[in-house]
């Protein structure tokens, strides 16, 4: 009788959920155990809700910013007021946030038991201190209802996830200090929402919030938002957050925060006390790792917590894989699921081409959005990549100007011999759509003239990926000469 190879994955998130559809399309018998429902944070805490909630803000945005512009004309009741003509309401917003985020991890439950995995609600955990004489490692199972039950398997799969990161001086209650799986609770629109932390999740809220009509100020320990993303990128944007308003304290760094009746109190390390009615705590997270068995069972971990793991997501461990936020590789649902898919390919002798994160697209939901793919500025800068690059404004862009677009660019870089694409840049609205024409030169190795030389819609905001791609052939040419 032939062996079918028994799979465990602990974790729902996209890296255990796709991984589990991957190996059950290979014969195997797959056991997902989850706490929280399939879909995990990205689903119903984190990227689902969020862009729910940015989606509504997105509309708001382009309203306020552009309909005088575009000659719409709105009845007011009283036209010589100086208030918003659109407003929001937060409580309906959130509901449908919530609504939405249980429809999709519905529809991913069903997809999964109907590829035949069998689901646990439930903690798990690795057991004992190795593999067994026939290869296979046990897994414990704390079931929701109290029991535990014991599973064996050839192959594990660690896909944890991580939980937001808490100041000791600043617990969140989930009312007025929250974190950013707390926030789809509200009922109404913080009136002064202070966020602490300025990465992708701070600043995707800071800017939502301030879009649906609150007054935001935004903490930032860096010289700027977004320290990690391109700094072209991240200046456009700060740009845009203070002309609309918000208040960006740069170099500030928050070291407490307490509530104080309807009001909350941040204190700075300088001394400086902020106050406002609701504050985001943005400040990183930490891995799912513990109570895990991990150290018994051999898988190492780094000091921060995060499993290490290669590029085809093996731990230290033998038959042990990991995948997604839990590894601290790169914190993107895409990236998670492919560290998932990969995982199983190479644990069922299918092929496999190990992760390779220079091809990766990601993406800042703010307004405008920052899209991203492969190289970078920074890697230009330090000597990791040599590469020509151009930057191309959108205000040029016919379409953008009927759009009433003012802000972002297209950069694009290239080797300086061969042309070949290497990375990407582009900050516009729906960033998000115009990087992948993009990626797909990255990923397939398409020199500048080649993506030139492509028709593209006239007039349309992606031409200008063609125009900078014109621009860096000249570029280059001169260059080279």
């Amino acid at each position: 009788m032939e062996h079918v190879t028994r799979i465990v994955i602990i974790g729902g998130g996209p890296g255990g959920y796709e991984a589990a559809l991957v190996a059950a399309q290979l014969g195997a018998e797959v056991t997902i155990v989850d706490r929280d429902g399939l879909g995990g944070a990205a689903v119903l805490t984190d990227c689902v809700p969020s862009k729910t909630l940015i989606a509504t803000a997105e509309v708001m945005t382009t309203f306020d910013s552009s309909y005088e512009e575009l000659g719409i004309v709105v009845q007011d009741d009283s036209p010589t007021s100086s208030a918003r003509v659109v407003g929001v309401d937060l409580g309906k917003v959130n509901r449908r946030v919530k609504r939405l985020a249980v429809a999709q991890s519905h529809d991913i439950t069903q997809s999964v038991t109907r590829a035949g995995v069998t689901l646990l609600r439930g903690h798990g955990r690795l057991e004992g201190d190795g593999q067994a004489i026939d290869g296979s490692r046990g897994v414990v199972v704390e079931l929701a209802d109290g029991q535990t039950q014991e599973l064996r398997a050839d192959v594990v799969l660690l896909a944890t996830g991580t939980h937001p990161r808490e100041l000791p001086d600043a617990k969140p209650d989930g009312e007025r200090i929250l974190t950013w799986t707390q926030v789809y609770n509200l009922e109404e629109l913080p009136e002064e929402l202070i966020v602490v932390g300025s990465g992708v999740t701070g600043a995707e809220f800071a800017g939502a919030y301030q879009a649906l009509g609150s007054k935001v100020t935004l903490v930032s320990s860096r010289d700027r938002v977004l320290p990690g993303e391109d700094p072209d990128a991240a200046t456009v944007l700060e740009d845009v957050f203070r002309r609309r308003g918000m208040n960006v304290m740069s170099r500030s760094r928050a070291e407490s925060a307490r509530r104080i009746g309807d009001k909350v109190e941040v204190t700075l390390s300088d001394g400086r006390v902020i106050t406002g009615s609701h504050c985001l705590m943005a400040v990183g997270s930490i891995p799912n790792s513990e109570g895990m068995g991990l150290e018994a069972a051999g898988v190492k971990t780094s000091e921060s917590g995060h499993i290490k793991v290669d590029r085809v997501s093996r731990t230290s461990a033998p038959g042990v894989y990991a995948a997604g936020d839990v590894t601290g590789v790169l914190p993107l649902a895409s990236v998670a699921a492919m560290q998932g898919r990969i995982a199983m390919y190479h644990a069922l002798g299918d092929a496999v081409a190990p992760l390779n994160l220079k091809t990766v697209s990601s993406n800042v939901f703010t307004d405008p959005e920052i899209a991203t793919v492969g190289y970078s500025a920074a890697d230009v800068e330090c000597g990791k990549m040599d590469a020509v690059c151009v930057k191309l404004p959108l205000r040029s862009n016919p379409r953008a100007k009927m759009q009433g677009i003012r802000d972002g660019f297209v950069k694009l870089f290239c080797r300086p011999g061969t042309g070949i694409i290497v990375g990407g840049i582009v900050v516009a609205p729906r960033a998000s759509e115009l990087i992948h024409p993009i990626s797909l030169a990255v990923d397939n190795n398409l020199t500048v003239e080649q993506v030139a030389s492509a028709f593209t819609v006239y007039p349309s905001v992606s031409g200008s990926i063609a125009e900078a791609a014109r621009q860096l052939h000249v570029r280059k040419r001169a260059e080279g000469s």
